[in-house]
């Protein structure tokens, strides 16, 4: 059982995804500091005087209504940087690399099956279900030579 488990923590794909969960974390706490140190204080600029930021109450009386509309637009800045990073630092690298050093002929696995069925069917139907064994007809054949 620890064998198994070992083989699957040495395993090539396992190591690449901690790799990439430790350095996307990394990369979010950077993206986090930008906007809260440069983008989050450029909005709420627009948010009046109070210190409350940008954002409306829903009663008027009652502080505890408000609806702060800064975290959610810096959240929202903040996917977007994140998005693109990913995009263009992994994904148009990776389908750049794919389009040049990939094989043109390549195909999918379920096409491979597909083909590889009816192949199968088709033998099937040229011998009549029927599976003879080509060890013993090639000796025959020697024989009669």
């Amino acid at each position: 059982m620890l064998k198994g488990f070992k083989d699957f923590i040495l395993r090539g794909n396992v190591i690449d995804l901690a790799v990439a969960v430790v350095m996307g974390t990394a990369f979010v706490a950077i993206v986090t500091a930008f906007t809260d140190g440069i983008v989050k204080p450029l909005i709420e600029i627009f948010g009046g005087t109070g210190d409350l930021g940008l954002g409306f109450r829903i009663i008027a009386d009652k502080p505890a209504t408000y609806v702060a509309l800064g975290p959610i637009i810096t959240a929202a800045i903040n996917f977007v940087i994140i998005a693109a990073v990913v995009y263009f630092a992994l994904v148009l690298p990776a389908t750049h690399a794919k389009k040049r050093w990939g094989k043109a002929d390549a195909q999918t696995e379920a096409e491979l099956l597909t083909e590889i069925r009816d192949l199968l069917a088709d033998g099937d139907k040229s011998t009549g279900g029927r599976h003879e064994s080509r060890i013993g007809a090639d000796s025959k054949e020697r024989d009669t030579l």
